[in-house]
């Protein structure tokens, strides 16, 4: 179920050049730099359409503001806990503000890897074996008895990351058993929950998925070759890092595949608008969801926005159907 740019066309007629806009980036998460990178490309994109945009940070002038002169829509390009815990979303719903993204609920359950892991599973998407592990239980059942059941269950290699966060921060890939101690460590440093998961190897593509009025529909696949092998915030942010092939080098029949199950999984947790779905897919063709993202980064070295380039698609036009779709569903409400 792959698309084309000519299934996700869209026409200037679908921009309103009457839509206000607030463009929400910074924050105080560990991803506010990437944020505020992210923030600005939309903000650029947006105004290159005739849309009248505005960068704000996520403080405490923000309601005033918000209620003082309601905007037509908001774009959050806000990462980390601020942008995708579902907090926010929440608030904007309190003021009747309008959004473009999942509603708070869908938001809550994606940040949370363990949770949105056990939607997917139980809705038959394929996602590694896993075990969350609170820094209390790792400490009060014993460090090392916890970590040599964990080996035994899942084997080695595994990846260890925070149950929230993004930008491959605190995230590891261990080889070795005798190097999940120093992981965990790392991991804990970034939030108070870790997710251990069975490694998967092969090759690692990231599935944009966005909704333009047709239902949602998934762009090319991006394959994402990171020069140490691990994609980590490094490997993201730094220039020469990563090599990125735009659409992924796949037989198409696994390229459908992998679409479906981004198709799939962004529906099975009520996500709307856009969604950036990580996928492995093995050294057999079968794709493995490793988490979804709610507020997909943005910037010049961004997934989704190379996915929109080798859609064909116009970035800025695109971002204008989202803004009007999701101020049109205020005038609904």
């Amino acid at each position: 179920m792959g698309t084309t740019a000519e299934h996700l066309l869209v026409t200037d007629s679908a921009i309103s050049a009457d839509l206000r806009v607030v463009v929400l980036a910074g924050g105080l998460s560990y991803e506010r730099d990437v944020s505020l990178r992210s923030g600005r490309r939309v903000l650029d994109a947006l105004r290159a359409v005739g849309v009248e945009a505005e960068l704000r940070d996520a403080d405490v002038a923000l309601l005033p503001a918000l209620a003082a002169d309601p905007p037509d829509a908001v774009v959050i390009a806000l990462h980390g806990a601020t942008g995708e815990d579902g907090s926010l979303r929440g608030v904007l719903d309190l003021c009747d503000v309008p959004y473009v993204g999942c509603d708070a609920r869908a938001s809550r359950v994606a940040w949370d890897k363990p949770s949105a892991k056990a939607v997917l599973r139980e809705a038959g998407i394929p996602t590694p074996d896993w075990v969350a592990l609170p820094h209390d239980r790792f400490s009060e059942l014993g460090a090392v008895a916890v970590l040599d059941r964990i080996v035994d269950r899942l084997g080695v290699p595994l990846m260890v990351k925070p149950a929230q966060g993004g930008s491959g921060l605190g995230g590891a890939v261990v080889r070795d058993a005798a190097a999940l101690p120093a992981a965990m460590v790392g991991c804990f440093a970034y939030y108070s929950t870790a997710l251990v998961e069975r490694y998967v190897p092969g090759m690692d593509v990231a599935v944009s998925v966005v909704d333009l009025g047709d239902g949602p529909q998934a762009l090319p696949p991006v394959e994402i070759v990171p020069r140490n092998g691990v994609y980590d915030y490094a490997a993201r942010y730094t220039a020469g890092r990563t090599t990125w092939h735009a659409p992924a080098r796949l037989d198409p029949e696994i390229a459908a595949t992998v679409a479906d199950v981004a198709l799939a999984a962004h529906t099975a947790l009520g996500l709307r608008d856009l969604s950036r779905v990580d996928v492995i897919v093995d050294a057999a063709g079968q794709p493995h969801v490793l988490e979804v993202n709610v507020s997909p980064g943005m910037t010049e070295t961004s997934l989704l926005p190379l996915a929109v380039q080798a859609a064909g698609l116009d970035f800025g036009r695109l971002l204008g159907t989202l803004v009007a779709r999701a101020a049109a569903r205020l005038t609904k409400h």
